[in-house]
């Protein structure tokens, strides 16, 4: 989700961060999980008052990174029972249920090129999500959140031309050494840390074709688009993985709850929370997902972490936290 009512930071040339506006890369987190789409703040109207209104908006970004971290929560207790591709599958077919059922894509009169962004934009949501709950399944959920991180990171001090963006380079390099597994920590894997490096750049890819698709689709019709091209991605080696499994009616309830969880309900916080407080309020706060994922994996999952771990996780988001910096006029 971001904030493009307020201003697009998007060049409308390269389909790149302006100069100057890095904030792009926490401000994509919620729609990197399938919740939102380049177009969609930008089209949506303003909402009528409800219960959300009486929160502040910095507990409703809150709100929205805990319901989401406890969506991949849930997703990884369904591990024990379902392979991840099969958990992703659930996961996806749930969100492009509801998209769909909210946001009907109009197929008439698109471009080969509009047909191109779309498939692109659905592909990459489906891979991402992939490789993300293939690393989630090897390491602890902030560690796997804390890398994957890395990629709207790396989109956002791409775009950059300031040299203290060396300096959140550098952080976010220590903190990935601070994370590799040197033969002392059982609890991470060099396959769980590829596997969240292709998430990274999956995310990365995301939120350019995001960009191409809220210029070439109306409203959130896009991202409506992608999720169903995406369903049918994951789909063949989800059914295939999964089996009869996938018809037993808890797993499908929890599934349905992970998509809930992990895209309608922060998206919605989310549009409510962008219309009462600056996008770069709001990038600064996203940037405390990696810490909040790895709280959850505690509390939810038990995985505790060592203090290497932790100081790994704070170099990612003080990274993070340091590219939403505005530039100085």
């Amino acid at each position: 989700m971001t904030a493009f009512a307020l201003d697009d930071p998007f060049d409308r040339g390269s389909g790149l961060p302006k100069p100057g506006n890095p904030l792009r890369t926490v401000s994509m987190v919620a729609l990197t999980r399938g919740s939102a789409g380049y177009a969609g703040y930008r089209s949506a109207p303003q909402a009528r008052r409800s219960a959300a209104d009486s929160i502040p908006p910095s507990g409703l970004v809150l709100l929205a990174i805990v319901s989401v971290q406890l969506g991949a929560g849930f997703a990884k207790e369904l591990f024990a029972a379902l392979p991840p591709s099969a958990v992703v599958f659930l996961r996806i077919a749930a969100g492009a249920l509801i998209m769909g059922a909210l946001v009907r894509p109009r197929l008439k009169g698109l471009s080969w090129r509009d047909w191109a962004v779309g498939i692109g934009f659905g592909v990459t949501l489906a891979l991402m999500n992939l490789t993300f709950y293939e690393a989630l399944s090897r390491l602890p959920m902030g560690i796997a959140v804390a890398i994957e991180f890395l990629g709207p990171l790396g989109v956002a001090v791409a775009a950059s031309r300031r040299r203290i963006d060396l300096l959140w380079i550098g952080l976010a390099g220590a903190g990935v050494v601070l994370l590799a597994p040197w033969g002392q920590s059982a609890s991470v894997s060099w396959l769980g840390i590829g596997f969240a490096m292709l998430a990274a750049v999956g995310w990365a890819g995301y939120i350019l074709l995001s960009a191409a698709a809220g210029r070439r689709f109306p409203g959130t019709s896009g991202l409506s688009f992608a999720m169903i091209v995406s369903a049918v991605v994951v789909a063949p080696v989800g059914v295939v993985t999964g089996g009869a499994d996938l018809l037993q009616p808890e797993l499908l309830l929890i599934g349905l709850g992970v998509g809930l969880l992990s895209s309608v309900i922060p998206y919605s916080l989310e549009l409510q929370a962008l219309r009462r407080m600056p996008k770069q309020v709001f990038g600064i706060l996203m940037s405390l997902e990696p810490a909040v994922a790895a709280l959850i994996g505690v509390l939810l999952l038990g995985e505790v972490l060592h203090a290497q771990q932790w100081a790994a996780i704070v170099c990612i988001v003080a990274a993070s936290l340091g590219s939403t910096r505005r530039r100085k006029s």
